[in-house]
C-alpha cells in the first residue's frame, strides 16, 4: 500500500482524541495504518461487506454503507474514503449522511482514480483498455457537485505519488486481477494481452512503481 501520510496529515491536522471514520474499510488496512501513524487517533471502520468484514482484524468495526453509517450526529472529526466512491450508488445521499455524522468543519478526505485521470497511474499504461471502465467511474466535478448539494466546499485537490512497488518486475509478479476493479470489467484476451505488454516491459524498466491518485478533500 502506498504512503500519503504527509498528504493525509495536512488535511486532517490529526491529533489524540479525534475520531476518524474510514468508509469502506475493506479488510482494514488503512485503519489500521492511521492507528500507527497518530497515536491517540480514535478510528472507526465502517464496511459494507460481510465478506471484507470476515477477513478484517480491525477494531472497532461495524457494518454499514456511504448511505447508512450506524454513527451519532455530529460524531466524527474526518472522513477518509480510499478507493471507493465509485462504488457508492447514490453520492448525494452519501454527501447527506457524511454531512450529518460529521462536526461542522470536518474534511471528507476521498482518495481515488477518477474518470479522465488516468495518466498518472501505472496500470493504464499497460492496459489502456481498462481506461474505458475507469472512464465510468465518477469524475471529480460530479463528486462536488454532488457534495456541494449537501453543504460541502472543495478545499484541495491534489494527486500524491506513492511508491506501489519496488519495480516492474515485482508489480507484474504480484499483480492480481480481481485487487482491480478495471481489470475484472475488460476482456480475457484484453487482460492476456496486457499482462504480456507489462511482461515484456520488465525485463528491462528498473527503478520503482510510482503512480498517484488523487486526493479530494471537502470540507
Amino acid at each position: 500500500m502506498g504512503v500519503p501520510r504527509a498528504a493525509v496529515t495536512r488535511h486532517l491536522t490529526p491529533r489524540p482524541g479525534m475520531r476518524l471514520l474510514d468508509l469502506g474499510a475493506g479488510t482494514g488496512a488503512w485503519a489500521r495504518a492511521f492507528t500507527d501513524w497518530f497515536p491517540g487517533v480514535d478510528v472507526v471502520a465502517v464496511e459494507p461487506s460481510a465478506a471484507m468484514r470476515a477477513r478484517c482484524a480491525f477494531a472497532p468495526l461495524v457494518a454499514g454503507d456511504a448511505g447508512h453509517i450506524p454513527l451519532t450526529d455530529d460524531s466524527v472529526d474526518g472522513v477518509w474514503l480510499s478507493t471507493v466512491v465509485h462504488q457508492v450508488p447514490d453520492l448525494a445521499a452519501a454527501a447527506r449522511e457524511l454531512r450529518r455524522v460529521l462536526r461542522p468543519g470536518a474534511p471528507v478526505l476521498i482518495r481515488s482514480a477518477f474518470a479522465g485521470r488516468h495518466e498518472a497511474i501505472t496500470l493504464f499504461d499497460y492496459f489502456p483498455e481498462a481506461i474505458r471502465v475507469l472512464d465510468t467511474y465518477p469524475g471529480i466535478a460530479g463528486v462536488e457537485a454532488a457534495f456541494a448539494a449537501a453543504g460541502f466546499a472543495t478545499a484541495a485537490v491534489e494527486q500524491v505519488p506513492q511508491v506501489t512497488a519496488p519495480s516492474l518486475r515485482e508489480a507484474a509478479a504480484g499483480l492480481r486481477r480481481e485487487a482491480h476493479t478495471p481489470l475484472q470489467l475488460i476482456t480475457d484476451a484484453e487482460y492476456a494481452a496486457g499482462v504480456q505488454r507489462l511482461r515484456e516491459a520488465a525485463r528491462t524498466q528498473t527503478g520503482p512503481v510510482v503512480d498517484a491518485l488523487d486526493l479530494l478533500v471537502l470540507r
